[in-house]
């Protein structure tokens, strides 16, 4: 088996997570059933707005990394489908609390929940499905697996302070920004692919897929940084410019400021300030990422991380299951193109 990257493209990404699904369709099902269980509550408003964000979906990544990541030492079980909702929430309760801090009113395409809601509910429901994602690792009937969750969760919080101060501060370091990354998206990544392992027995390979899912995770949230800028694509296919109007400092405007004129500097001291930033400073912002070579300068760094990941899976038995983990690497890079 090779670990050569694969071909670019929308749909080389689309039949990559489609092969991942169909890998797992029957634990996946499960997990779906779970989700579904799990967050129903006789207070009317819970069902309500967890189903809602649930049944949004998006690809499931976390879940899929955990699914496959058992399999590819192991064999998935009730505990690895547990354990794969469990992640699945707390991804999405850090979701809900997300759009409140940012004060976003979109959320995959779709009207936010706290923007139907209301913040306390969204807030509320939020910390109701990290309960329930405890609950299910109590299911999973590992206290190492119950830890290590534990553990993600608190540096996945500590991770979001940190971006709020350095929001508050106007400035970020290359190397401030890389920990905020891995502890708000790295840490579940890694917590995901690590413990999946452990769940199906693999405990010998688990530092591996701990490795490699640190790295996916951090490949992933820069592609995403740099997608809020259209990615390195002329014709932008998403939303932009909600990381901008929130003042978030991503990677890609790093290094737009490290490599721009001192006039370039200027705007983007004054376009990082929610006091100061203008309506018409989006579209000047993403002319300078391309204009410098930001854009391609970040999914760079993404494909780096994205190499270690696969490479990390070099310990691993050769099996579809790791094809798809290789794959994985690659569709999170992918979408930038």
């Amino acid at each position: 088996m090779t670990l050569s990257p694969k071909p670019k493209g929308k749909a080389a990404i689309g039949s990559i997570v489609e092969r991942m699904q169909t890998l797992v369709s029957e634990d996946l099902t499960a997990v779906e059933t779970l989700l579904a269980q799990r967050a129903a509550s006789p207070v009317a408003i819970i069902p309500d707005l967890s189903g809602y964000i649930v049944s949004a979906g998006g690809k499931r990544l976390r879940p899929l990394i955990t699914l496959i990541a058992a399999h590819a030492v192991g064999k998935a079980n009730p505990a690895t489908h547990a354990l794969a909702a469990a992640v699945e929430f707390i991804h999405t309760a850090t979701l809900l609390h997300d759009d409140v801090v940012d004060e976003s009113d979109l959320r995959r395409g779709k009207p936010a929940a706290k923007a139907i809601w209301g913040n306390k509910a969204s807030i509320l429901v939020g910390d109701f499905l990290f309960a329930r994602a405890f609950n299910l690792l109590v299911e999973a009937n590992s206290l190492d697996i119950l830890n290590r969750l534990a553990t993600a969760s608190t540096i996945i919080a500590e991770g979001e302070v940190r971006q709020l101060a350095a929001m508050q501060a106007g400035d970020l370091p290359t190397e401030d920004y890389l920990a905020i990354v891995e502890a708000k998206t790295g840490a579940l990544f890694e917590a995901a692919a690590e413990t999946g392992a452990m769940s199906a027995g693999g405990d010998k390979y688990a530092n591996a897929l701990a490795t490699y899912g640190k790295n996916l995770g951090l490949a992933f949230q820069i592609i995403d940084d740099v997608l809020d800028y259209g990615g390195t694509t002329s014709v932008i296919g998403k939303s932009v410019g909600d990381d901008f109007r929130e003042c978030k400092i991503t990677l890609p405007v790093i290094i737009a400021k490290r490599r721009g004129s001192d006039e370039d500097r200027e705007f983007w001291d004054k376009a990082m300030k929610p006091e100061t930033q203008e309506e018409s400073d989006l579209a000047h912002a993403v002319h300078l990422i391309r204009a410098t070579g930001a854009a391609e300068a970040t999914v760079q760094e993404a494909e780096a991380y994205a190499g270690l990941a696969k490479s990390a899976l070099r310990t691993l038995p050769e099996t579809p299951y790791r094809e798809a983990l290789v794959d994985l690497a690659d569709f999170c890079v992918s979408r930038a193109y």
